[in-house]
């Protein structure tokens, strides 16, 4: 049997001219970095990335390479690219993405439909797993104690009073 192989995915984009989604990656069996090119075929600035990016991620040929290869950071670049097909810049499609990706605080989230939602949690998944400290980042501060300001007098609640009403 073949040793399985691993690919140690470093960078992903998109090419536009022959459409493409390009990896570089490291092969984990020797120290070379390389480029793994996947054509773009049958899509269109009418096309469904996320489903596109599926496709991508699921395709035997290339579900090796894709592994380290978030199906966030496809869709990004397969809607950078349907945005070039659409004769937007590069510049708008980032932006417009950019805003498809930023969760409004004042969206009522009870309102949206099942596919949405799901979306804006792996937004969320996405940005705490970005910002969250992990046990080899270089600023890693197990056991953080927080001293809290005694001075200010802790205001009492109505409730907390003792009173003899009946309830």
């Amino acid at each position: 049997p073949r040793a399985v192989m691993t690919y140690i995915a470093k960078k992903c984009g998109v090419c536009f001219q022959p459409p493409s989604i390009v990896l570089i990656y490291k092969d984990g069996s020797e120290d070379k970095t390389r480029q793994h090119i996947m054509p773009v075929r049958n899509f269109s600035r009418f096309s469904d990335c996320s489903l596109a990016a599926e496709q991508l991620k699921n395709n035997p040929r290339h579900k090796a390479y894709l592994e380290g290869v978030s199906l966030r950071q496809l869709q990004k670049l397969y809607s950078l690219l349907k945005g070039h097909l659409g004769g937007e810049s590069l510049a708008e499609s980032l932006e417009k993405f950019q805003q498809e990706e930023t969760i409004d605080p004042e969206e009522d989230m009870n309102k949206l439909d099942d596919k949405e939602l799901a979306k804006r949690k792996s937004i969320m998944d996405e940005l705490f797993e970005k910002n969250r400290k992990k046990k080899d980042d270089p600023d890693f501060i197990y056991d953080i104690e927080v001293e809290f300001p005694q001075d200010e007098q802790l205001e009492s609640c109505g409730w907390d009073v003792e009173s003899d009403e009946e309830i």
